[in-house]
């Protein structure tokens, strides 16, 4: 990223929560750190660019019940979403460690192998996951021209071994640019605290939150995020006022037709340090 722009890349949708992909760039404000942004450098509605997908599989003993389902779930979502020679992704199994089961690839085949080889059991260290996802994986990555990154999580949200806090692992996200959407694996029919989790994870990222309850919903949650992630607005602006200080700075994107239109978006990024 160029020390004085950014990219952002959200989502709108209607008060009935039905995307909405043909506004225009005059349809909206972008505010950084409370102030208009200086100049709005490029705007694309229905962003086609190329994805950098994490899949993160919560591999604890907690998700046993419908791994099987899930897997093939996910499988099917990485089969219709990568596109070869543009896309790529990756398998991250977790329990109290994560482990590559597939590095970055755009070859569908391997990253089905990749969840097979998925085996629940142990203890769970979600925060854990998503921070080295982040940092060691994403942040690594080369980017050739603006990507998107997205962080698809499956799990209960219960984490009983992390390093890192659940701040810490957020906080890493945003640094990696990283939209993450979450898919609970909590089968009680009734929010539990790891669901909360689950819910400021993708609310402080610009995901969602999807609770599968019935099984049958896990491929619909996979099928709605495919969806979104083709019908997604890429804004790229030059802040006002822009330090090179490290801090975090607060991302406002707003629609003018407030009463009509929702937008999710990440909700800031971090400067630069000199």
């Amino acid at each position: 990223m160029g020390i004085n722009e950014v990219n952002v890349v959200f989502t709108v949708t209607d008060k009935h929560g039905k995307r909405v992909t043909d506004l225009k760039q005059a349809d909206f404000r972008f505010v950084d750190d409370n102030k208009p942004a200086a100049e709005i450098r490029s705007f694309h509605a229905e962003t086609n660019l190329p994805l950098q997908v994490g899949l993160l599989i919560d591999a604890s003993n907690s998700v046993r019940d419908r791994f099987k389902f899930e897997q093939e779930s996910a499988i099917e979502f990485l089969n219709q979403t990568v596109r070869r020679g543009y896309d790529q992704a990756m398998v991250v199994g977790f329990d109290a460690t994560p482990e590559v089961t597939q590095d970055f690839t755009d070859d569908t085949e391997k990253l089905g192998q990749g969840v097979r080889e998925l085996r629940p059991g142990g203890g769970t260290a979600l925060y854990d996951a998503l921070y080295y996802a982040c940092r060691d994986k994403l942040l690594k990555k080369a980017q050739n021209g603006p990507t998107r990154r997205a962080i698809i999580l499956l799990s209960d949200g219960e984490d009983n071994l992390s390093h890192v806090t659940r701040e810490e692992a957020i906080e890493m996200a945003e640094r990696a640019e990283a939209i993450v959407y979450t898919i609970s694996t909590n089968v009680s029919g009734t929010k539990a605290p790891g669901d909360k989790v689950l819910e400021r994870i993708a609310d402080a990222t610009g995901g969602r939150a999807f609770f599968p309850f019935q099984i049958r919903d896990v491929s619909n949650a996979f099928a709605e995020i495919q969806e979104e992630l083709r019908s997604q607005y890429a804004v790229s602006y030059k802040p006002a006022d822009l330090k090179a200080d490290g801090h975090f700075r607060t991302i406002e994107i707003v629609a003018l037709d407030r009463k009509n239109f929702r937008v999710r978006a990440r909700r800031g990024w971090y400067a630069p340090v000199q």
